[in-house]
């Protein structure tokens, strides 16, 4: 009853926001936006609609490489390694109707630098940003930074410098779609952008011709799986992202929708509080790790292993970055063990605080399995399930929890996991950490920085701050009647057919 109520409710909610004419995809995500400020919360769910409405100078091509996107060319860097000078592309213009130059990317980096948590890491090694004429930007570095062009590809986007602000009250961006209206709760609608000036090149990725086919797309909170199945199901939805795996067959064999995969979407991790509470003790973070037991986690999740492999190696099979190195802790689960490393720890039995969403539903289940590999260690849980939009304020501070479940992709470039990140939720700090990232940053050759990365998986292993469940492939659905989607980490709409 509930599924059927909270879908006739949508229904009739687009069917009010219907407008004559053709060309519209609606797109049922996971829930509502915090914030379309990719900048402050680099959310998958914020990075997906906003990146129909920003760009960056660089984004990822097939294999994860950082490629031009916004910048005219790949950067042209001085023998040593820091001085980067970035040319840009000529012709852009945001949605306002004003020019893209250099004085746009200066202030956006500038705020990205700012706000950002990789931004913040960026700038500790940034001397200076500047502008090289209307044209180009040139980034003058303090030491290596290898990792620089794949960190400003994902959240650092550029808006006119104008509307840069503390708090940004405008939502300017030169992509293919422009913001027209928002409505929280209820729906994004984007609206193809005329303007727009295309990069070149063959589609790959996120990388190469981007064409604003559908004249709007809209974006619509649907937080209950089930729901945002038999919207699709129905017909009501185009688009329908981050479905239960339970439904593949059901959406497989409708007349209406197909379902899509999307093989090494990603991994699961539970991250720890190493800032305040119980995890700040070292002993406790281990135990957690070793009472745990990733398949059975993993199976609750995705139901057959057609859809996730259990790897305790950071970076799935067929990466450069694959490594068993410094592997510990890991495995079938020890309940018995981890209950030594409790006693040992003088665990008082406070209750271990883990925060999850059902908006994601792998996150909830797994959850759910954990909290009795954990009990049965000996720990005290308390489960606590709060909207996506929630967690991601609330694992902001530290007082409020000990273990919050995510998801991240595979980035191009390992340095830019969200984990190593000092200020990243967590506050993963320590000074092995620090030595073995700044190694893998100074490397320049390919074999260096595989080396250096075994370093810091080995170190991420011994400071466990995080414990790593799987990798899974993601299920979500499209319409039979449209055309032209390629399955990407974050789900994008140009180049894409909307049914007539």
């Amino acid at each position: 009853m509930k599924d059927t109520l909270l879908l006739t409710s949508c229904l009739a909610l687009m069917a009010g926001m219907a407008q004559a004419g053709d060309g519209i995809l609606t797109v049922a995500t996971i829930g509502e936006p915090p914030t379309l400020d990719a900048m402050q919360t680099p959310t998958d769910i914020v990075l997906t609609i906003g990146q129909h409405i920003f760009e960056t100078l660089f984004t990822y091509d097939a294999a994860w490489r950082s490629v031009p996107l916004l910048a005219a060319a790949m950067p042209e860097v001085s023998e040593d390694g820091l001085t980067v000078r970035i040319p840009l592309r000529e012709g852009v213009k945001f949605h306002d109707g004003s020019d893209f130059d250099s004085a746009d990317v200066v202030a956006s980096l500038e705020r990205w630098m700012a706000v950002n948590s990789k931004g913040k890491q960026v700038a500790e090694v940034v001397e200076s940003l500047t502008a090289d004429g209307p044209n180009a930007v040139v980034f003058k570095l303090k030491s290596r930074y290898s990792p620089l062009l794949a960190t400003i590809s994902q959240a650092a986007v550029i808006l006119p410098s104008e509307k840069v602000a503390d708090e940004l009250t405008e939502f300017v961006g030169t992509g293919p779609y422009a913001l027209k209206e928002r409505k929280p709760d209820q729906y994004t609608q984007l609206v193809r952008f005329d303007g727009y000036q295309s990069p070149e090149g063959e589609i790959s990725n996120y990388a190469g011709k981007r064409e604003a086919v559908a004249g709007e797309i809209r974006f619509v909170p649907v937080p209950d799986a089930n729901t945002r199945v038999e919207g699709l199901i129905a017909g009501q939805f185009d688009y329908a992202d981050s479905l239960p795996v339970s439904a593949y067959e059901r959406v497989k064999s409708s007349d209406t929708a197909t379902p899509v995969i999307f093989e090494n979407t990603g991994w699961v991790s539970m991250n720890m509080n190493m800032k305040e509470g119980l995890l700040t003790n070292k002993d406790l973070r281990h135990a957690v790790q070793l009472a745990l037991n990733p398949q059975d986690m993993m199976l609750a999740a995705f139901g057959s292993e057609e859809f996730f492999s259990v790897d305790a190696s950071l970076f799935p099979e067929g990466y450069p970055w694959h490594t068993e190195a410094g592997v510990a802790r890991y495995g079938t689960g020890d309940p018995e063990g981890a209950a030594k490393l409790l006693e040992s720890a003088g665990y008082d039995g406070t209750p271990l605080r883990i925060l999850t969403s059902r908006q994601y539903e792998f996150h909830y289940k797994i959850a759910e399995v954990a909290k009795a590999y954990l009990e049965a260690a000996g720990f005290k849980t308390d489960l606590q399930v709060v909207d996506w939009a929630t967690l991601t304020q609330r694992r902001g501070d530290p007082a409020q929890w000990d273990i919050f479940i995510t998801h991240s992709n595979f980035p191009g470039d390992p340095s830019t996991i969200n984990t190593i990140t000092d200020s990243y939720p967590g506050w993963y700090v320590s000074d092995q950490k620090t030595q073995a990232v700044d190694a893998y940053l100074a490397a320049t050759s390919d074999a260096e920085k595989v080396a250096a990365w075994q370093a810091i998986q080995t170190v991420i292993y011994d400071d466990a701050p995080l414990f790593k469940v799987g990798n899974f492939n993601a299920v979500s659905g499209i319409s039979k009647s449209v055309g032209g989607y390629e399955p990407t980490y974050w789900p994008h709409f140009w180049n894409v057919t909307p049914k007539e």
